[in-house]
């Protein structure tokens, strides 16, 4: 498990790592993904250092509701909201989760089966 120091996300978040940013705001910065599963995959996440989905607490609340505030005006300037997309939360490493910082992952802009695989 990562700490803030060396949180991948949390570099991102402050400048450190380049990304593509593709949204940002107060409580959240979003880019895309570098291994992307579909057309638009991008990933959203708190500014401020959150470990996973299991760990939140009633004061991540403005952080969690900034997150899916942020999917949907992406989604839109995308071009993938009236089509449809996924968001999701992986934890843990069955999961695939690989950074040990909350992310929620939007995807969209094809057909995307389910259940999925």
């Amino acid at each position: 498990m990562s700490s803030e120091s060396d949180c991948l996300f949390c570099k991102i978040v402050a400048g450190a790592i380049p990304s593509t940013g593709v949204f940002e705001d107060e409580l959240v910065v979003a880019f895309r993904d570098i291994v992307p599963v579909a057309p638009t995959h991008v990933l959203i996440v708190p500014r401020r250092h959150i470990v996973d989905a299991s760990t939140i607490e009633r004061g991540d609340q403005p952080e969690l509701i900034a997150m899916f505030l942020a999917a949907k005006v992406i989604a839109r300037n995308e071009g993938i909201d009236e089509n449809g997309y996924r968001l999701a939360f992986n934890v843990g490493d069955d999961a695939g989760n690989s950074v040990a910082h909350l992310h929620l992952h939007l995807l969209g802009g094809r057909f995307l089966a389910w259940p999925p695989g």
